[in-house]
């Protein structure tokens, strides 16, 4: 049987058919057809679910992207420029991921996953970025597109999985990892010195800063493998 991959839902209000909107759930459907193409079967996620009993039935974590983490979470008073905050999914998505870890469960977060994965193990985050840079963070025309490169850290297991010390990759944000959480180490960062991903000793945690799932199908190649190797985690841990 495939390893069973959630991947956690973005709350917001849509106009549908309905008068009026419509609270939905959303997952871009790159994510499933990633998940999927790496081996495994992609399931939604939505905050709803108890998540002791959702990690006893799952395989494999990805955290979407989506608005800030409340600072509250990293002992931080809010910036102006916070925005989107959603305490319920702050509250689900911490939760799980500190679960997963106590569980062994394999984790990958995506932009905002990528925050979460930091402060659910104790880390912080730069809470708008054009306070320290210059460098633009938030390219979104075009957002399928390299906007800058990242230099990989030679030797991690990163480096590893993307098959290469420097790799291009979109950017969609205003806020970055800042004091790392436990058991993470930093294995790239932007040309401003901006961490770009994380990951564990293991390598079963790991967060990434940009939008694998909003790359032109063109950059696969480092995409994909990606989820392969979150994948093959799930794999190597239900044995």
């Amino acid at each position: 049987m495939r390893p069973l991959v959630i991947v956690t839902g973005f709350q917001r209000d849509i106009q549908t058919t309905l008068p009026g909107l419509s609270p939905q759930v959303t997952v871009h459907r790159r994510f499933g057809d990633l998940v999927a193409r790496a081996g495994g079967l992609p399931l939604i996620a939505e905050p709803a679910a108890e998540v002791g009993e959702l990690l006893g039935r799952v395989d494999a974590v990805v955290v979407n992207g989506g608005g800030d983490v409340l600072p509250e979470h990293y002992g931080a008073e809010a910036h102006p420029e916070v925005k989107m905050l959603d305490a319920e999914r702050d509250r689900f998505e911490l939760d799980l991921v500190r679960g997963a870890v106590e569980r062994g469960v394999p984790v990958l977060g995506v932009c905002r996953g990528h925050h979460v994965v930091n402060v659910a193990l104790g880390g912080t985050l730069i809470q708008h970025v054009p306070d320290v840079t210059d460098l633009d963070h938030d390219v979104r025309d075009p957002y399928d597109q390299p906007a800058h490169a990242l230099r990989v850290e030679p030797g991690s297991l990163l480096a590893g999985v993307v098959g290469g010390e420097e790799i291009e990759v979109n950017t969609l944000h205003h806020q970055a990892v800042d004091e790392l959480g436990e058991g993470l180490s930093a294995v790239a960062r932007a040309p401003d010195g901006i961490v770009e991903a994380i990951e564990s000793r293991d390598g079963r945690v790991r967060g990434v800063q940009w939008h694998p799932e909003l790359m032109h199908p063109d950059y696969d190649d480092v995409q994909l493998p990606l989820f392969e190797a979150l994948v093959e985690a799930a794999k190597e841990r239900r044995g």
